[in-house]
């Protein structure tokens, strides 16, 4: 077990926002266990879940949490935007209000995370696009405009959800090499002193203040 422990180099988190019903607990699922559930219900607060993947030749841990997007708990899921170094902003194809207020997602999400949080904009459920409301063009015109990532994904039938999830965290590491390579301080200091862009270095010491916030 404790060597387990010590088989990532990066700690990286990322928040799935948007408003409820575009999927992100299943998005989730599908990429930390392959599952989907058909009857999943409201998220109520934050949902938290893991998967380690490779990135390039670091071994990165990803902590995803998985935020309600019902009004009601808006207070309560802010908090946890604090420390993120990636977000998912999720809507959904076939529901045109979904996306409607991405806007309003994005100004929440930076007046609470670092102005260098790495964003994507996911248009989720492909798997109905009888039904689309949003264009694929128009979003992605967005998603540029913005200075955002853009992928479409379906967590029902698995389409780019892994592209999704792997493209954000290698434009993290990408960013964490960056600033490591302007350093010329240790990989700790570098890290936790310039910014929690930052992501926790794998050592002991610096794993609870990524874990408990």
């Amino acid at each position: 077990m404790g060597s387990a422990e010590e088989d990532y180099n990066f700690v990286f988190k990322v928040v799935l926002i948007g408003e409820s019903g575009v999927g992100k607990t299943n998005l989730l699922s599908r990429f930390t266990r392959n599952e989907f559930n058909h009857d999943s219900r409201t998220t109520i607060g934050v949902e938290f879940s893991t998967r380690t993947i490779l990135v390039g030749d670091a071994v990165v841990k990803a902590q995803i949490w998985d935020t309600a997007g019902l009004e009601r708990y808006r207070a309560i899921t802010s908090a946890y935007y604090r420390g993120a170094v990636g977000a998912l902003v999720v809507f959904d194809i076939t529901k045109h209000q979904t996306y409607d207020v991405v806007d309003r997602w994005l100004k929440e999400l930076y007046d609470h995370a670092e102005a260098s949080i790495v964003v994507m904009l996911v248009g989720n459920k492909t798997d109905l696009a009888q039904a689309r409301e949003v264009p694929m063009e128009e979003a992605k015109m967005f998603a540029d405009n913005n200075g955002l990532l853009f992928v479409e994904t379906s967590a029902l039938d698995s389409t780019n959800v892994e592209q999704a999830f792997e493209t954000i965290l290698k434009e993290i590491f990408q960013k964490v090499q960056k600033q490591k390579q302007r350093s010329s301080q240790s990989n700790t200091v570098s890290l936790a002193s310039e910014s929690r862009e930052s992501t926790a270095p794998a050592q002991t010491e610096k794993r609870p203040c990524c874990v408990a916030l």
